[in-house]
């Protein structure tokens, strides 16, 4: 099971995902209305703690070419784009792009399907990043393609076992599910039990 880690906001982060060895650390950039957005400076500091062996993924919303541009050459190994993209614009990225949908627009995704440059699909909830899940049995409906499923949307220690299972997916991405309760950033004691079980598959204990 891939593991990804989301919203990152500063180095000291990357350390839990090092230790956990997780597959993709994602990053957000150019979108305000995100707590979790960072400029492309500070992102560059993160980037730069992850081991290498860790794929980098600038999250970004209906980007322009000069924002996909800044992410390629910040050093991302992936761009994960949510909302609206042109095959102009698709066409022109240079790096591999997970397209992300929701529950609003997951109806869009056979426009995406024969895209070559797209290597897997993120399904998240209505809302990104606010931790609310959704049915996943919608995914585990969509036809399989060859390319990557990763699901992501309200994901947690607890439930992201049953999560990946129930919706048949490669992956898990989680970001509000790793965090502090009371204060912002992530939580590493989190972090550990989410990678331990998005990968065991350990039934919850609760003694």
């Amino acid at each position: 099971m891939l593991v990804k880690i989301c919203g990152l906001t500063n180095p000291e982060e990357a350390v839990y995902l090092n230790r956990n060895q997780v597959d993709y650390a994602g990053i957000v950039l150019f979108y305000e209305k995100s707590r979790r957005n960072n400029t492309v400076q500070n992102a560059k500091k993160i980037l730069s703690a992850l081991d290498r062996s860790i794929q980098k993924v600038a999250v970004v919303v209906s980007p322009s070419k000069e924002e996909v541009k800044q992410v390629e050459e910040a050093g991302f190994d992936y761009i994960q784009i949510h909302g609206i993209v042109s095959e102009e614009l698709l066409g022109s990225i240079s790096i591999p792009v997970f397209k992300a949908f929701n529950v609003t627009d997951i109806g869009q995704f056979e426009n995406y399907r024969g895209c070559t440059k797209i290597v897997g699909y993120i399904f998240d909830a209505a809302e990104p990043g606010s931790g609310r899940t959704f049915d996943w049995n919608l995914v585990k409906r969509i036809p399989r393609d060859g390319k990557l499923f990763l699901l992501a949307g309200g994901l947690t220690p607890e439930n992201v076992a049953e999560a990946a299972l129930a919706a048949s997916v490669d992956g898990v991405d989680v970001s509000t599910g790793v965090e502090y309760s009371g204060k912002s950033g992530k939580d590493p004691e989190k972090i550990d039990l989410f990678v331990k079980r998005a990968r065991e598959g350990c039934e919850i204990d609760e003694s």
